[in-house]
């Protein structure tokens, strides 16, 4: 071994020590505030009910409530490119939950990703956008939470790959990616741009989910609501550009965030879980400013179903597709594709089938979608997952049906691409 290469082993072994030893000196120093006095929080009865409706705004109850389980009282999985992250207990449980949180902790938390311990939380929970969130507002979502019953249901750890499980590297994370503000998508200054993009931007956090992602887990700010996939669904574009391009309007828009169901289509997967707790629960002034922001002030048109390609239509007319249409499909959504008013989706304007990948569809025709309540007495009856009545050579002739006629795509989906959705 040379000389040369046995320096460069020693100091990067000195460094590994030194990162070691400066980490066990953090940690012992940040794990304080562990203890303290149960917080006994009093407001008005006009700030508690303010808050419970940020926190519907917010949409806190989505994630820290895990399913059949007490809401607020944590225990959601969330997967990530990292590994699994829990939800934590938000009610005021002095041991298990932030019952022992003053304003203060509960503030720092949604403003700089810190515990009341002083560790780094991880930006599963999304006080990167959150991080925009007013003092005023963030205090009554406070006194909501501290008036809930406390529910003795204790956190799980998270259980992420090395070295990502280390909180203590969030800080240098933070110092990289942790920003004051997030840039708008759409155009506009009227006050219900503004105020629909601090809805979108902050309380929302849309982007968190329709932002692409970077190698480290950072929101790419210079795509925001561009669309971005995790799990097996992917959250769309949702810029003006975006949206238009699929056919919707504000009005289209407004129908679904209130109702979870338009002309385009209804919510599924997240998204019904999100107009479920959240969005349906918006006054109409804060649903018309996120529908303005969304579009911005002055919306683009929205753009036409594209001309189906002639030759390709023909195939599709007497394909395999168009046969497994008629016997799986029609009979619920008919054979013009025009569905059943609040009962059934129409697929002769449905956006999912005008987006250029065709990952939710295929999810879709997989997996089916359950029965679905909405507002103002929509109920969509349950629609039956094929993937075991479709071979992947199938299920790809129906799919690429089905965006032929329906969707102005181009038959591209292949059987390979069904067997890596299954």
């Amino acid at each position: 071994m040379s000389l040369r290469r046995l320096a460069r082993m020693v100091l990067f072994a000195a460094v590994v020590l030194a990162i070691a030893l400066a980490t066990v000196v953090a940690v012992k120093l940040l794990g304080g505030k562990t203890g303290g006095p149960v917080q006994v929080v009093s407001a008005p009865a006009e700030v508690v009910a303010r808050g419970k409706y940020l926190a519907e705004a917010a949409d806190c109850a989505a994630c820290h409530s895990a399913p059949g389980g007490a809401p607020f009282a944590g225990g959601l999985a969330m997967q990530s490119g990292f590994g699994t992250i829990y939800a934590t207990n938000i009610t005021p449980d002095p041991d298990n939950g932030i019952g022992r949180w003053s304003a203060d902790d509960f503030w720092q938390a949604l403003q700089d990703g810190t515990r009341r311990d002083g560790q780094p939380l991880y930006p599963a929970m999304p006080y990167t956008s959150y991080r925009g969130m007013t003092r005023a507002d963030a205090d009554a979502i406070y006194a909501y939470l501290m008036q809930l019953r406390p529910m003795k249901v204790a956190n799980r750890r998270t259980q992420l790959d090395f070295p990502y499980d280390i909180r203590l590297g969030m800080m240098g994370w933070n110092l990289l990616f942790l920003t004051d503000s997030l840039p708008a998508t759409s155009t506009g200054r009227s006050p219900a741009w503004q105020r629909g993009r601090y809805l979108v931007n902050v309380l929302g956090h849309c982007g968190e989910c329709h932002t692409p992602r970077g190698k480290l887990g950072q929101m790419e700010l210079s795509r925001a609501l561009t669309g971005f996939t995790l799990g097996r669904v992917g959250a769309p574009d949702i810029t003006p550009a975006g949206l238009a391009g699929r056919g919707w309007t504000g009005a289209g828009l407004a129908s679904y965030l209130g109702r979870g169901i338009a002309l385009q289509g209804s919510a599924f997967a997240e998204m019904h879980q999100v107009v479920m707790l959240s969005t349906r629960n918006l006054t109409p002034d804060d649903l018309a400013g996120v529908t303005t922001y969304l579009l911005g002030d002055s919306p683009p048109s929205p753009a036409p179903l594209p001309p189906i390609d002639a030759a390709a239509a023909t195939v599709a007319a007497g394909s395999a597709g168009r046969t497994s249409y008629v016997a799986l499909c029609a009979g619920c959504h008919g054979l013009d594709g025009g569905g059943l008013p609040n009962t059934v989706v129409a697929l002769s304007a449905n956006s999912t089938l005008r987006l250029a990948d065709a990952r939710n569809l295929i999810v879709t025709m997989l997996n089916g979608i359950g029965p679905e309540n909405f507002p103002q007495g929509a109920s969509l009856q349950a629609m039956p997952g094929f993937a075991d009545k479709l071979s992947d050579e199938q299920a790809a002739e129906l799919a690429n049906y089905l965006r032929v006629v329906w969707g102005g795509q181009k038959p591209d989906v292949t059987a390979a691409a069904i067997g890596r959705l299954r």
